[in-house]
């Protein structure tokens, strides 16, 4: 493992004392540039003893080194991860490269003849000897020995436990329960709430009915608001715990999410603020290229956090996830459509999904049924208000935004839709009818407003139509300021529409 993908994931098993977890790191990672001694020059072994793991340092290409040095780690019985540093030569057998970093690429491939002689190869490509093939000829029997003992064990815990296997089945498959929109509550018709809140309460009935999903924090529960009640705390004495406080370290939380996921039975999902999205970005793409189920929980999701500044503040951010391919990115626009994200989020099995929720409160947006703004989510976009004469303009919007739409269309009369597109993925994945229906190509006057960004709009509005977004970052003020001094409100949209 190279070291900079180690370090934070293995501080965090260090603290939590996973002493079932052994890291081989191939010193190479730092050697393949000439230049590396001038740059890192830490000692890598003290490092990981100051995380509290137990350090070895072995000749990497003494076989009998490290197969020593293996089985002490596997003996071992502390409470510490297990850390072994290999000592390896780069391109060994072939002077031309050994020890450079032309040993990685195309340089090397151009010796490999040499250099299988420089090893005591033989000439044939692919060589396995017959020692070796006898070697795992025995192992498969072995190996065969232990499946059978360990098959019929399982079997007789399946038939006394009918409850836990059924448990155990459903994770492995990633199997979601039926109806889960149901089992949320309606919120209050004069709610106001901000959709992180909402999120909140969406998730307790989730967790509820999904044994097996587990929620965790990068050390912001008391802004992200994504525990889950009643489930404890993973810690070394309860591994039970449903809830991992990961602690300030974004790209390890996303990078242990994907290790969770790759595990295939829980369900992962991890929660920091939006504009921490930089920080994980590596383990978030990796999560999207092999299409794990995460479920990324991010709040504070535009400049409406206010008094946090620029800093603390996305204007690029959503627009750059929606970018990602295979992720969904949903950005709901009131409780109601909160607990559509939740659901939709968890239903999803063959990919990531980012929710991005506000800090601040929004209303609730009552224009429509709760259930159809629910649903409405599940399939990306849907029509949140209808025009009552000929259409003539599609106002399109989502998040916290998309109150100021529905303000907007009622100054501009009664020829108007608004649209809410809370993911551009979902919406993506309907039939081009359902979109249509929603966005017909008849109507070219659209106007679009987010608190972003707004290059990616004009997917929707066209090159005649206007979008409301951001060019510039935010300010330190109440969000609702800073909101009307960057021209995030009604009256920059009715503005817009008229210049069409």
């Amino acid at each position: 493992m190279q070291e900079g993908v180690a370090s934070e994931a293995s501080a965090f098993a260090g603290h939590f004392g996973l002493d079932n977890l052994i890291i081989i790191y191939d010193s190479n990672a730092v050697t393949l540039d000439a230049a590396a001694k001038e740059t890192q020059s830490e000692d890598t072994g003290k490092r990981f003893e100051a995380y509290g793991f137990d350090v070895q340092e072995i000749d990497g290409q003494d076989m009998q080194q490290f197969l020593d040095a293996l089985n002490i780690a596997k003996e071992r019985d502390n409470g510490k991860p297990q850390f072994i540093i290999a000592h390896t030569l780069i391109g060994k057998g072939i002077p031309e490269v050994a020890g450079t970093y032309k040993a990685h690429g195309e340089a090397g491939a151009k010796f490999v003849d040499a250099g299988r002689k420089g090893l005591g190869l033989p000439d044939e490509h692919y060589f396995v000897s017959q020692e070796v093939r006898d070697y795992f000829a025995e192992h498969k029997k072995k190996l065969l020995a232990d499946y059978n003992r360990w098959e019929k064990v399982y079997n007789e815990w399946r038939q006394k436990n009918p409850e836990s296997a059924k448990m155990l089945d459903d994770g492995i498959k990633r199997k979601v329960p039926v109806d889960l929109l149901s089992k949320i509550p309606n919120f209050p018709a004069d709610a106001q709430l901000a959709t992180r809140k909402a999120g909140s309460e969406a998730l307790q009935p989730i967790a509820q009915a999904m044994p097996l999903l587990m929620s965790g924090s990068a050390d912001l529960y008391g802004s992200t608001l994504n525990y889950i009640k009643d489930g404890g705390d993973f810690t070394r004495d309860n591994p039970g715990g449903r809830n991992i406080r990961f602690g300030i370290r974004e790209h390890g939380m996303c990078a242990i999410l994907n290790g969770i996921s790759y595990h295939g039975m829980f369900r992962a999902s991890g929660a920091t603020f939006m504009v921490f999205t930089d920080y994980c970005r590596a383990s978030i793409r990796l999560a999207a290229i092999a299409r794990l189920p995460n479920i990324y929980i991010f709040t504070h999701d535009s400049i409406g956090v206010g008094e946090d500044g620029p800093t603390h503040e996305p204007v690029e951010t959503v627009s750059s996830v929606r970018l990602m391919p295979h992720i969904d990115v949903i950005r709901p626009a009131d409780p109601e459509e909160t607990a559509g994200a939740f659901v939709a989020a968890v239903e999803r099995i063959d990919g990531p999904t980012l929710i991005a929720l506000t800090r601040q409160v929004v209303p609730i947006l009552n224009e429509l049924d709760a259930n159809l703004r629910r649903e409405g989510v599940l399939r990306g976009g849907y029509i949140a208000k209808r025009e009552k004469e000929k259409l003539d303009l599609i106002i399109i919007s989502c998040g916290s935004e998309l109150q100021h739409a529905l303000a907007a269309a009622k100054e501009l009369g009664d020829g108007v839709r608004v649209v809410s597109v809370p993911c551009f993925e979902r919406f993506a994945r309907e039939s081009e009818e359902y979109r249509e229906e929603i966005l017909p190509k008849s109507c070219r006057r659209r106007v679009a407003i987010e608190a972003g960004v707004p290059e990616i709009w004009f997917q929707y509005v066209g090159l005649d139509g206007k979008v409301v977004g951001l060019h510039e970052f935010g300010l330190s003020a109440p969000g609702a300021e800073v909101m009307k001094e960057r021209g995030i409100d009604a009256k920059h949209v009715i503005e817009a529409a008229r210049s069409l």
